[in-house]
């Protein structure tokens, strides 16, 4: 028996409005842009459309590129995994610009 490839797209990316994490509803799209200002509390990112993958883990990972923490170091990447629960699914992936990064380029004179 075969086994159906998973229709991936993307639909939105740009700037949104901040993301709810304790809320089923995805951010909305305020700007559609490929250009981020450096604005606290920005949230940008895309939203996928994923069909025909129900009842599959789907692995992310973000990184940041010699983004330090507090104390110098490298952050590592963010990365997790999530469950498509529908044939027909909306994923949010995004990130928000915040303070401690701003403070980190201040302190090291990246910004």
């Amino acid at each position: 028996m075969s086994k159906l490839k998973a229709d991936v797209s993307i639909i939105y990316s740009g700037i949104f409005s901040q993301w709810d994490t304790q809320s089923d509803d995805l951010p909305r799209l305020l700007q559609a842009t490929v250009h981020v200002p450096a604005i606290i509390d920005t949230e940008f990112g895309f939203i996928t459309r994923i069909k025909k993958a129900k009842n599959q883990v789907l692995s992310y990972c973000i990184y940041h590129p010699d983004i330090p923490d507090d104390n110098g170091h490298i952050r590592p990447p963010f990365d997790g995994e999530v469950y498509i629960k529908e044939n027909d699914w909306r994923f949010y992936l995004g990130d928000c610009i915040w303070g401690p990064i701003y403070q980190s380029l201040l302190k090291y004179g990246l910004f």
